[in-house]
């Protein structure tokens, strides 16, 4: 008799389970430490993601995999193969530089914001995100989904006494749990008409689903990728975004805009390329549409923006963060179409870090305006080159990068691998929504880039940088200068290993 005892490669797993335990010590600790050294405390959690995205490297030799059926060892709920390393270090590398941006906006907070809880909750919410690419079945991608998820609620309602910012939680948190219904009821279906939760099992199994069964196989797919494309702000389940983005802390609103799309990709992916190929009838025809709606939608909106208009700024980055999530999706519906579904995926994995770099050096030298102008409007980045020059070069250089021109090679790069992983699928329409919308996305991202560079209005106040936001601006220019110098490197490291 064979035994059930599981053996737990420890190793595997050491990524996400590290980033828990320094959740844990860290709230732990909050208890025994005065108020005057909680700052202690995020050095350490600092210090905890850092080590949690350290430990990919010993898992780089080859594919592992753990949790899996007695007496089948290719059958397992947790596998740490490329396309999972890459998105934990994706994953825990946002996360890390959102730390570096946490520790002064807490400073700044002047004890508005609890530390010791602030620091469990992004840890909390880093290792369900890092659990979730690694996730190889139903149950367990679900569960990973809301540990990422429900922490994050709490992040965005932080602020003791904000009303904005409870607000901003409640739509956040509604809006998710009622997506998240949704897809568990789209699981149940898929499992009832499988009788399995792992998604290669499924993949198998529901290509010979009984006639009866069918509908309800279609209908559980379809119920499935809600809560995915909730998460990936596709629209129409984007509405959650702009007013989220505003409420919340703004390195909460950077991490989400990275972290929180990481999680929601990585997912749509294991559910429709990995679980259910032969439905991509039913998924690649609705995520072009998506797609296409998605990036419509979201550049619209940011376009709109009124550069007086307070938190203007970051209702921008909200919205331009809804058309990047369009752009992300065409990969995944062109994988419905294409010989090489790996190679389509490939491209939503190279545009995912392109965005997470720049995008998150967009939101440190947000966070850095916001010290001085808390309103944070885009008419208030008017002579920024005058107040703090290298902080003016960098936030152009993100700025060109998500809109695609150069310098910023490194977005080209990223957009034309994304155009073309469209057309080698034969969606031409969506290339051509792209094309459209690309230029309106140009408009605006040059309107503030140019801001940057004008004459101020009044007295220019200079802008002194704090430690953890010089190295958080820093780490991401040199991230996104050294891909521009040579972006086939995005590319050769998001082959996902998938396939």
């Amino acid at each position: 008799m064979s035994s059930l005892v599981q053996s737990v490669d420890w190793l595997a797993i050491a990524p996400p389970t590290l980033a828990a335990v320094v959740g844990l010590v860290v709230l732990v600790a909050d208890l025994f430490i005065g108020e005057e050294k909680k700052a202690v405390l995020g050095w350490v959690s600092v210090a905890g993601l850092a080590a949690s995205a350290l430990m990919l490297l010993p898992l780089l030799d080859g594919d592992r995999a753990t949790f899996c059926l007695t007496g089948d060892a290719h059958t397992c709920s947790y596998t740490a193969d490329r396309f999972t390393l890459v998105i934990q270090f994706l994953v825990l590398g946002g996360a890390l530089l959102a730390a570096l941006l946490s520790v002064t906006a807490l400073k700044d907070a002047n004890k508005e914001l609890p530390e010791g809880e602030f620091w469990f909750l992004l840890l909390s919410s880093a290792a369900g995100a890092a659990l979730l690419p690694a996730s190889r079945d139903l149950a367990t991608l679900i569960v990973a989904l809301e540990v990422a998820s429900l922490p994050a609620f709490a992040l965005v309602g932080i602020k003791r006494g904000d009303k904005k910012s409870s607000e901003a939680a409640l739509k956040f948190f509604l809006s998710s749990v009622t997506a998240t219904a949704v897809s568990l009821m789209g699981v149940s279906f898929v499992y009832a008409t499988t009788g399995t939760l792992y998604l290669t099992q499924i993949a198998d199994k529901i290509q010979h689903v009984d006639g009866q069964f069918h509908t309800l196989a279609q209908a559980g797919v379809v119920l499935t990728l809600v809560g995915f494309a909730f998460k990936t702000a596709a629209v129409p389940f984007h509405f959650w975004v702009p007013d989220t983005y505003v409420g919340a802390p703004l390195p909460v609103a950077a991490y989400l805009s990275v972290v929180g799309k990481a999680v929601g990709f990585s997912g749509l992916i294991l559910v429709t390329v990995v679980a259910l190929p032969s439905y991509a009838d039913v998924w690649g025809p609705a995520l072009a549409a998506l797609a296409a709606l998605t990036m419509t939608v979201g550049n619209v909106g940011a376009l709109r923006q009124q550069a007086t208009r307070a938190y203007s700024a970051v209702r921008l980055l909200a919205w331009s963060s809804v058309g990047q999530a369009g752009y992300l999706l065409v990969p995944i519906a062109s994988a419905a179409y294409s010989k090489d579904a790996g190679k389509a995926v490939g491209s939503t994995v190279a545009y995912a870090l392109m965005y997470a770099v720049v995008n998150l050096g967009a939101f440190a030298v947000a966070a850095l305006v916001a010290r001085t102008t808390p309103l944070n409007r885009i008419s208030d980045y008017r002579g920024l080159y005058t107040r703090s020059p290298l902080s003016a070069l960098m936030l152009g250089f993100f700025l060109l990068c998500l809109a695609g021109l150069p310098p910023g090679i490194i977005g080209l790069f990223a957009k034309v691998t994304v155009f073309s992983a469209a057309v080698d699928a034969g969606l031409g329409w969506l290339a051509v929504v792209m094309a459209v919308n690309v230029v309106i996305a140009l408009f605006y991202y040059l309107q503030w880039t140019t801001l940057l560079f004008r004459a101020p209005e009044g007295e220019p106040e200079k802008h002194r940088v704090p430690a953890p936001l010089t190295a958080a601006i820093a780490l991401t220019a040199v991230l996104g200068i050294a891909l521009s110098g040579a972006p086939q490197l995005v590319l050769r490291f998001s082959a996902t290993g998938l396939f």
